[in-house]
């Protein structure tokens, strides 16, 4: 049960990173319902610490309090790809896993995840600015260097800064159901839900077109998920031949349009199982898979569960 959350922090801790962590299982929202973390940072090089900004900060614990933490959060800082860390915060995070707890590292906080040897033969993510880095010093870990997060229960670990934030409402929603991590995403003002094997930002090697060509038949894709389209529609729609669209799509978003209108169908359909009592026929309409068994077989692909056992999940036994 997630209850108590701990933040690790380090001297060069960047403020965003932090803030993060801070915002999502640190503010207090009972007034709306949602759960009070018992939540602290706690600091591993004395009480003061310099931010990578200009200031310091200063934490009221030491290292003890990760001890009793089910979640220890380390997020990114100045310096991590190439710094030593202090031995007894990596023994205070082995300690941690071995006794049940989770560790999340954002963006370079990986870095201090991999020095304990949590991450050795694990998948992990971080910024892709650090990934060749951290391949590098760590053999042992399995870098995805373009992805948004990855869940390797009990060790989570994401990219850079907005990333960290899909990392912590994704633990939310996984311990503690869509309801809550809608509700805390909607306070923030930030989408309830990113796929974690979402791309990152990936730079084009070729040069910017005039216009957002890509993004307004993305739009037009998503307003159209209940119909069939093809590469040579869609590459008429953005008056390209379907050879330099298909290029040009898989280098704006890392996929191709089959795949990617495949995950935004799936991504609907957990909508509609969450938030309505559709029947599957309707949902399988309503998404473009066509029908019942269709949807089904596409959803297991996905998310390794049927669509009746996760609408079981997130509303209820009596919703199926």
């Amino acid at each position: 049960m997630l209850q108590n959350v701990a933040v690790a922090l380090l001297d060069g801790v960047n403020p965003f990173e932090l803030g993060v962590v801070c915002e999502v299982f640190g503010t207090d929202r009972s007034d709306e319902g949602l759960p009070v973390y018992d939540f602290a940072v706690a600091s591993a090089e004395g009480p003061l610490l310099r931010m990578n900004s200009g200031f310091s900060l200063q934490a009221e614990h030491g290292l003890e309090r990760l001890e009793t933490a089910d979640l220890i959060a380390v997020p990114a800082g100045h310096g991590y790809a190439s710094r030593d860390f202090p031995p007894e915060l990596l023994d205070a995070l082995r300690r941690a896993v071995d006794r049940g707890a989770r560790v999340l590292s954002v963006c370079s906080g990986v870095f201090v995840l991999a020095a304990a040897g949590l991450l050795d033969g694990r998948r992990c993510a971080t910024h892709w600015k650090h990934a060749k880095d951290l391949a590098r010093q760590y053999p042992r870990v399995v870098v995805e260097p373009d992805v948004l997060y990855v869940d390797e229960d009990p060790v989570i670990t994401s990219a850079g800064t907005a990333a960290g934030i899909d990392a912590c409402l994704h633990l939310v929603r996984k311990e503690q159901g869509t309801e809550v991590a809608n509700k805390i995403a909607r306070r923030m003002v930030v989408p309830p839900h990113r796929d974690g094997g979402q791309a990152q930002y990936i730079e084009r090697p070729l040069p910017q077109p005039q216009g957002d060509t890509i993004g307004e038949v993305l739009a037009w894709m998503e307003r159209h998920l209940d119909e069939e389209v093809t590469v040579e529609q869609l590459a008429a729609h953005a008056h390209m031949s379907p050879r330099t669209f298909a290029r040009r799509f898989q280098q704006e978003t890392g996929t191709t349009p089959y795949r990617w209108i495949l995950r935004q169908r799936v991504l609907l359909a957990q909508r509609l199982l969450e938030a309505t009592d559709e029947t599957m026929d309707a949902i399988a309409g309503r998404t473009g898979f066509g029908n019942a068994a269709t949807l089904r077989h596409h959803f297991v692909r996905s998310l390794g569960t049927t669509p009746n056992a996760y609408r079981r999940t997130f509303k209820g036994p009596e919703a199926a």
